[in-house]
Formats: C-alpha cells, structure tokens, sequence
C-alpha cells in the first residue's frame, strides 16, 4: 500500500501513537440537536491522530501509524498531520475501505451527541504488516490505544509494535480510550455513552497492562482496564500486574499522578490541579491532556510539571469546538501558565487567541512573497469602455496574468497572486492548480473613503466561501491627520473585517495608503499603524507604499515589532511606478528585514491589457510581457536581498 514517508532523515522521534484516525464534522450551531444542525466544521480526528497532531504542536517529534480510505478524507489525514509536523510513514492507505467518520452537535454543557461512522472503516483494518519495525525503532516511545484492542487484526497489530518496542528499549504508553459503542457494547446512538461493564473488554485490556510504562484513562477508563468496580480497587488491581506510571484523569478536578504502591487514600499521589475555565465541548480533552503529559514526560518533566501541562491542555480543549485544531502552541501553553486568563472562556480570550492563530496557521512560514497584483477593478474597466470592448475582456485577460505568473514562478515557493472576485472567478480556478505560496482577494470596494466592502458589508458571510488558503486583502485610503469622524468609521470598518476574518480562520493583510491623502513624513504611516494596532486589530500582513526615508522604514519596524511579533511582514506595493523606480524602493526596504517582498500590478500588466484588449496583441505575447516584467520584479528583489 502506497504511503509518503515526511520522517526526517536520521532522527529519532519522541512518540509514535497507533489507531484511529478519523474526519471529525462539528456542528457550528450550538445549543441544538443533532438532527437540527445545518452545518459543520471539519478537522483530523481519532485519538492517536489527536495526540500526535497535540505533542507536534508543543515541540515534540511525533509519528501516526493509522490506515485511511483512497479518497480525499483519507488525505485531508494526510496532508494534515504533515502541515502539523507530524512523520506520516506509518500511514497506509486502504483502497478498499473508507476513512472513518464523526458527527457530532453540542446541545447544551458538556453534552455532546456524537455518531462514529466507522462501519469497515479503514483504520479498524490496521494489521500486522503494517507495522514497519525500522519506524517503531526510530521512536523513544509508542502509543498504543483502547480500541485497537477491540478487533483481532488491530490487535495483532498493536502487540506487534509493544514487542517491537520494548525489544529495542522504547517506552510503551496505553491510552484505554474507551468507548462502548466501538466494542459493539453500546448503539450507534449512544457514541457519547462513556461506560459499559465488560468482562470482555476488561480480561483483553488487562492482559496489556504488564507491558506498559505509562497507562492513562479516566475513572471509568481505569475500572474498565483492571475489571474492578471502583476507582481506588482498580488502581491496586493495575498496579498488582504493572510498575507502570498511572495518570487518573478526572475532568475539571485535574488529575493524579501515581508512582509505586497504590494506599488507600485515592489522593495519595501528584495532584494535578484542574483550571477553572468554562466547559464548552468536553471532546478531544482527554487527546490534549496526554499531549501536554506527554511533552513534561517524555523529556524528564517531575509528574507535577507533566500534570500541569496536561491539565492547562485540557482547558483550551474543552473551552474550544473542535479537538487537533484547537490544542495548543507551545509557545500557547507558556504564555497562558505564565499570564493566565481573565475569562473563563479560553475561546475569548484575544492575547491567547491571537498566539493560537500566529502559531498554527496552516500555510507555515512565507519568508519571501513576490506577488503579481492582478485585482485591480476600476482601471481596467475604464480601459475596456475606452475601447469599447465588453468587460468579460477582463476576465479573459485576467487568466492570462495567471499563465504569466505562473511562468515565472515555475513551481518554486515565494511567489503569489493578487486576484479580485468581481472579474477574477477564473482567474482563481487557475491559480489554484499552480502551487503558488500565496493567493489574496480583495474585499474592498474599489476606491471607497470612508471604506466600504464591495458585494456586501455583512463581510462575515461573505468569507464562509473563500477557500482556507486565500488571504484577505483590504485596501484602507488612511491617515493618522483624516478628520475624527472619518478615522472612527474607518477604523471600525477594519475592525469588524479583523473579528471577521480570525473568526472564520482567514489570513488579513491590510493595505494601508496614506500618501494620496497628506504629507508623507516619517512618522505617518508608522503611527497609522500604532492607531490600528490600538484598536485590537492585527492583521498576518501590512501592504504598504514606497517609504521617503531609511527612518520611515525603521518606525515602522518598531511599532509592528512592539505590538505584534507574529506578523508575517510587509509587501510593498506599487502604484504604477516605473520599473526602475520600484528597484530603488526595493532597495531602500534594505533597512527593514519585516519587508517580505511586493505585490505589484500595472507596472507588470498595464500595457499589455491594453494591448491585448485593443488587439494589437495575442495571447502568448500578452503572456510573455507580462511574464518578463515580473520576473525582471523578481530578479530585482531577489537582487537586494543577495537571494541570486
């Protein structure tokens, strides 16, 4: 079975984790049944596939051995777990059998309908010969769970790999994840249903105890491994067949950590106090407290630190709507222990918020970004009625800058598009199959002051449609000496766009023009920016004009540095400049690393539309025009940055 091996070369993994991997679809209407929600978000899910995607987030080195169907939520699983960092050689692919399913609704507190879509799905066919022995020993530690127990073939699997792993010296982590109805103990109804007494279940998971490290569950998950009825009785029978490490994990009550013999006081080991923050959807927790366990134990944390990690993990889990989405940074982790939080709802918590989305963003790091700006509106239509052509013209020339762009970025990362909407549907369906590192669409309408959105200002609804990938960008006519009213009505224009776009996971870049509106001096554009910043507003990207001075550029530097240091950076943009005077900006932006690159259009495109619309030039020559503008852009830039 085909799979992509993205371990690196040469290096040990911290933990693999083996078993279920899942697309899980979440309602987004809260509060209701799940026969009445309408619409769904959708994330990796499974436990292991949880867990892995939650150690990678905090700095470990993980890897999944699941198996997922031949269709696209079998690589949605994929190609996801490799956007978080995780080694996917483990991943088998099943083209017989689907990737498995979850429906879940929130209907009020801690009460969460769930249905697993599961029947011969692709990970319950994980078998013996999936497991690469030279995988399992390039790991400190395997994670084997609960349900992969519960099937003769997963099972085999599984031993395998504890056989493996404990041949080689690794540690062993039982994760009894249990859930009934995946054992056939429960209805397809009742995927929520926490506890069934098993016999069955219990003799199968106990006879996996004596070959474990680190064994955690929960009270019910803890009687259902040992076969007793209480918690304190369970801890002696487990400790009775395991020198095991055991975390007994108890909600918003934290968890205990025990080491050696069990006493008859259950609160006779590390207490791990829990943090008291609201319990919005209890799902995925459990995931995310063993990813922050397993980041102080697997790099020789005291069990205390390693049960306040877990337990602050925990919290952003059930605070949150999803489950891998929503666990934590580490750099997340540090600043919530540090800082804390003055709402019991982590999910509104801008400072905690704002770490989260810097540090998780799923394009990674853009270091270099060459855009050809094609979403210019306005200019071109005045072109086409000048020449009295029809404006589907301007979709047509449209996919022609694509070609160009592509041309000269042939595959390479750093390059990218600007497209608009109104002319650019297209365009874009084009872009898409170009691999470009960065697609942005404008949102404004062309021109405005005070600032309007072009289609609609209920700007929210609009983005619901955008692909993930594709960036906003919102040009704002803005300066810091515009009259108070004007800057007011501007500024909460922004402001909306800004909750707009982190509600709906979108990247923003704002495109600040200053210099057509009053004197551009050194300090103008930097304090148009302070002005933003203050309101709470803190896009990915800043598009800004060509500076007068070195001192301009560093002011600007200092405020973008001082309020925000996750911003990807600034592009220049252009304003129809000519070729050689956009070298010498390029060049003056020197001073400033936060300058990433350009997003420039007419000076690459202006003549070859009109050209190409008045029909003194074909296809291939328009394409080829603009093709060699922008890569002598390219060169350019490449050029002051010693890329070349």
């Amino acid at each position: 079975m085909p799979h992509t091996d993205l371990a690196p070369a040469g290096t040990m993994l911290d933990v693999i984790t083996i078993g279920r991997s899942s697309v899980d679809l979440y309602g987004q209407q809260l509060g209701t049944r799940l026969e009445d929600t309408a619409s769904f978000a959708k994330s990796v899910g499974g436990c292991p596939a949880n867990i892995a995607i939650g150690t990678a987030r905090l700095g470990l080195k993980s890897g999944l051995i699941t198996r997922v169907g031949d269709e696209q939520m079998g690589r949605f699983i994929i190609e996801q777990s490799a956007r978080e960092g995780v080694a996917t050689a483990g991943i088998r692919t099943d083209r017989d059998r689907l990737t498995a399913l979850v429906l879940l609704a929130i209907e009020s507190e801690g009460v969460s309908p769930m249905i697993f879509v599961r029947t011969d799905c692709a990970d319950m066919a994980l078998c013996e010969d999936d497991i690469d022995p030279d995988f399992i020993r390039s790991s400190r530690a395997v994670l084997v769970s609960g349900t992969h127990f519960s099937k003769p073939n997963t099972e085999a699997a599984q031993r395998k790999a504890i056989r493996l792993a404990k041949d080689a010296g690794r540690k062993v982590i039982f994760d009894v994840d249990y859930r009934p109805n995946l054992w056939g103990l429960a209805g397809h109804a009742e995927g929520f249903e926490r506890y069934v007494k098993s016999d069955r279940v219990s003799s199968l998971m106990k006879s996996v105890l004596p070959d474990c490290d680190l064994i955690v569950g929960t009270e019910e998950e803890i009687m259902i491994a040992s076969g007793a009825d209480d918690v304190l009785s369970s801890l002696k029978a487990i400790r009775a067949v395991s020198p095991a490490t055991i975390v007994l994990k108890r909600g918003a009550m934290g968890c205990i950590v025990y080491d050696g013999p069990i006493s008859d006081d259950l609160e006779d080991g590390v207490v791990g106090q829990g943090f008291p923050i609201e319990v919005y959807n209890v799902l995925g927790a459990g995931d995310a407290f063993m990813s922050g366990f397993l980041r102080g134990w697997l790099t020789g944390e005291d069990h205390q630190t390693s049960a306040t990690w877990a337990n602050a993990c925990g919290a952003f889990a059930v605070s949150r709507l999803l489950c891998s989405p929503e666990y934590p940074s580490w750099e997340e982790l540090a600043f919530f222990l540090k800082n804390g939080s003055k709402h019991r709802a982590l999910r509104k918590d801008e400072a905690i918020n704002h770490i989260h989305w810097a540090t998780n963003r799923k394009t990674g790091d853009i270091p270099l970004l060459m855009a050809l700006a094609c979403d210019h509106r306005m200019q071109l239509v005045d072109v086409a009625d000048e020449l009295g052509v029809p404006h589907k013209k301007i979709s047509e020339f449209k996919r022609l800058t694509v070609q160009a762009a592509a041309r000269v970025a042939d595959g390479r990362p750093g390059y990218g598009m600007l497209i608009d909407e109104r002319f650019g549907r297209d365009a874009f369906f084009d872009a898409a199959t170009q691999n470009f590192s960065w697609l942005g669409r404008p949102v404004e309408l062309p021109g405005s002051k005070p600032l309007r959105f072009e289609f609609s200002q209920d700007i929210g609804s609009q983005l619901v449609e955008w692909p993930l990938d594709h960036c906003i960008k919102c040009l704002c006519f803005y300066h810091p000496d515009d009259p108070a009213a004007l800057k007011e009505e501007q500024q909460e224009k922004l402001r909306t766009l800004f909750e707009a776009a982190r509600r709906v996971g979108r990247e923003l870049l704002i495109e600040i023009i200053a210099g057509k509106n009053g004197p551009l001096k050194d300090d103008t554009v930097s304090t148009a920016l302070q002005e933003l910043y203050d309101l709470g507003i803190k896009p990915d990207w800043w598009k800004l004009e060509p500076q007068a001075s070195a001192g301009a550029w560093r002011n600007i530097e200092a405020v973008i540095a001082e309020n925000d240091g996750y911003c990807r950076g600034i592009v220049l943009l252009g304003l129809e400049a000519p070729t050689e005077d956009l070298v010498k900006a390029f060049e003056a932006t020197t001073v400033a690393p936060a300058v990433k690159g350009f997003a420039v259009g007419r000076t690459i495109f202006a003549d070859a539309a009109r050209a190409w619309m008045a029909g003194r030039m074909d296809d291939e020559a328009a394409v080829a025009d603009m093709a060699a503008r922008f890569r002598e852009l390219t060169d350019a830039w490449l050029r002051t940055r010693g890329l070349t």
